[in-house]
């Protein structure tokens, strides 16, 4: 299993290897390198894949501490980027791996060549949702994720994906991957829930950036993608017609047909001629 000590902890990584740029794929909350297996599929020809579960999560390391801040989270992305040698990277954040991705592209431009951010947030937790997220993750500490599955589902996916009668057998797959999280999880949920906003520092973001939003993102509502985008310099902004907060699943081919180009332009000379 490959696992990269970096930062007082050890991450789990998949790496397709390969000559091209290095596309490094950052996830959301409660998922894994997963979230992101159809971008990768899709992108691996041209592109040097590689995809990290955060300390608190998938295989990494778990932490003693009662929140896992996305301070540390952020350094560890850092660290995993200057252990690899592979800056600079094209870095894909989802939702908590976009917490990841808005911090490294503000304070370490040198270790980015892109930025694309989906279903994520510059702002902190709404209040509004605190109390309930506390709830849901005091289950989660002490029963697991089993009894609040089926909220955590509506707020991680759209109502096209949960309403699909085609795509039964994809939501079973990732309700189980869901019930799957060791209690523990509840160390990563703090620190989403406590993390502190980043909008300040994205006007000085220099490095291209695309925004991404599905239409029926509940976790991290389009206004929030469109805050982003009018915070970064230059950033694009694509809301899709469909796809909730888990869309590189949800969606992979609305997804893909953003991401491919956009990593194309963007991607080194070298890379731009292999593809």
């Amino acid at each position: 299993m490959p696992m990269r000590s970096v930062n007082g902890t050890r991450l789990y990584y998949e790496d397709t290897g390969g000559a091209g740029d290095v596309v490094l794929f950052s996830h959301g909350l409660l998922w894994s390198t997963r979230l992101f297996d159809p971008q990768v599929e899709a992108l691996r020809g041209r592109f040097r894949c590689i995809a990290y579960d955060h300390r608190g999560q998938g295989q990494s390391d778990v932490p003693p501490e009662s929140a896992i801040d996305v301070e540390t989270v952020y350094a560890d992305a850092v660290a995993l980027i200057e252990s690899l040698g592979v800056a600079p990277v094209h870095f894909v954040g989802l939702s908590m791996g976009g917490f990841v991705g808005m911090r490294l592209a503000a304070r370490r431009p040198d270790l980015l060549r892109s930025l694309v951010l989906l279903e994520t947030s510059a702002d902190p937790e709404p209040p509004m949702n605190v109390p309930r997220y506390t709830a849901l993750n005091l289950v989660a500490r002490y029963v697991g994720l089993g009894p609040v599955a089926t909220p955590v589902m509506r707020i991680m996916f759209g109502a096209s994906f949960l309403t699909d009668p085609g795509r039964a057998e994809e939501r079973a797959l990732w309700r189980a991957r869901l019930v799957g999280n060791r209690r523990d999880i509840y160390r990563a949920v703090n620190g989403v829930i406590q993390r502190k906003p980043i909008a300040d520092e994205l006007p000085r973001i220099r490095t291209p950036t695309l925004v991404v939003v599905g239409e029926e993102d509940r976790a991290t509502v389009p206004a929030k993608s469109e805050r982003i985008h009018s915070l970064i310099p230059g950033s694009k902004l694509v809301r899709l017609s469909r796809g909730g907060h888990s869309s590189s699943v949800e969606e992979p081919a609305l997804i893909n047909a953003e991401l491919a180009p956009f990593l194309t332009q963007h991607a080194s000379n070298q890379a731009a001629h292999a593809g």
